[in-house]
């Protein structure tokens, strides 16, 4: 008995000092793991979906904040658009288009269908119906933008078309002062081409998807349809020939073609009913004023922007236009000193015709004058 008693107090001990010492090292390991793991990195490839799903579960609210104090790359590129050289490349969105786009869904799946080409009228309510009817020779690769003079733009949603069309509205401008604020060339450069027409243009022998085949058959760069001889015409090159899809010169009154490339003997088409390339207009739109609005000259200086101008300016004569001549923006004008508005708006026409000359030959001057220097 006596010896049982011995032996079993050393063995008590023993396993007394085994838990002492195993609690101490459990104490030290924890220690050391709760030091270490914060400095250590897991990169574990889980799918994108899966990362998002987590983001959102795990932090909540939290997200946009730590994206906001997250530090970014010092970054300087010079190449970028002027004001965007402090993002990177991948980033910038340096052009945008008339597409329009649903507050839901996913982006990528918005449009169905991209229009091709941009048609502009500019124009006021009394005009609806005959608009309709244009607007009709146009089809689903056409992005219709109404510019609407007379601050009328609601209404026009007793036609269908109009819910999907573009609506930009200022009182009592033109379609050069629309042109030149609203159709940058970095906004319309998804189109391959833009009409800036008048709204008084009778399209009954005018086909839209026709005449762009004909226009990229020919080459032309700038272009308008045929003028029916009997109405509204003016000058001889846009008189519509039944002869022939297209023209690019003409003869006229004795004189006033010095040169047979150069307008308005070729070269030349009119203002009421142009159709460019987006190439070409992104020269034309930089050579309008700002605070010349009526356009007048614009029509003698388009030959500027393309080379051979003589051979990629033209007049498609198989889709011909009538125009009526009526002079609804006229009675936007003011009467003053006795005249009628619309003559003082006329007045203003020819006075800008002047300008737009004299700034022209101004600038050829100057430039000439610093090569010389130079």
């Amino acid at each position: 008995m006596g010896t049982m008693h011995r032996s079993g107090a050393p063995r008590r001990t023993n396993e007394n000092a085994k838990v002492i010492i195993t609690t101490i090292l459990g104490i030290v390991f924890g220690t050391f793991i709760g030091i270490t793991l914060p400095s250590l990195s897991f990169k574990i490839n889980l799918p994108s979906r899966l990362i998002s799903s987590l983001d959102v579960a795990i932090s909540g609210d939290k997200s946009p904040e730590d994206f906001g104090s997250r530090k970014f790359p010092e970054i300087y590129v010079p190449t970028n658009p002027r004001g965007a050289e402090l993002l990177p490349p991948g980033i910038v969105v340096a052009k945008t288009d008339f597409y329009l786009r649903r507050l839901w869904g996913e982006p990528n799946e918005d449009l169905k269908k991209k229009p091709k080409y941009l048609v502009t009228f500019t124009v006021g309510f009394e005009q609806r119906n005959h608009i309709n009817g244009v607007v009709k020779k146009f089809s689903e690769d056409f992005q219709i933008l109404l510019f609407h003079y007379d601050g009328r733009t609601t209404e026009w949603d007793q036609f269908e078309w109009s819910k999907s069309a573009i609506h930009i509205s200022t009182r009592k401008q033109t379609k050069w002062w629309y042109a030149k604020r609203f159709l940058h060339p970095d906004v319309v450069s998804a189109y391959e081409y833009i009409f800036i027409w008048d709204e008084d243009l009778g399209v009954e022998h005018f086909n839209a998807d026709k005449y762009i085949e004909l226009v990229k058959k020919h080459g032309l760069e700038i272009s308008q349809p045929g003028l029916e001889p009997n109405n509204g015409l003016t000058w001889e090159m846009t008189k519509r020939r039944g002869d022939r899809e297209v023209h690019k010169d003409t003869k006229e009154k004795p004189g006033w073609c010095k040169d047979p490339h150069l307008p308005p003997c070729a070269a030349f088409v009119e203002i009421m009913a142009p159709v460019f390339s987006r190439e070409a207009w992104r020269c034309v739109w930089h050579m309008i004023q700002n605070d010349l609005v009526h356009g007048w000259g614009l029509d003698f200086a388009l030959r500027r922007c393309v080379e051979p101008a003589h051979e990629k300016i033209g007049v498609v004569d198989s889709q011909w236009i009538i125009h009526k001549v009526i002079p609804s923006l006229g009675s936007q004008g003011k009467s003053e000193n006795g005249k009628a508005p619309w003559q003082g708006v006329r007045d203003r026409c020819k006075m800008e015709w002047t300008m737009f000359q004299n700034r022209l030959a101004d600038a050829d001057k100057e430039y000439l004058g610093k090569m010389v220097k130079d």
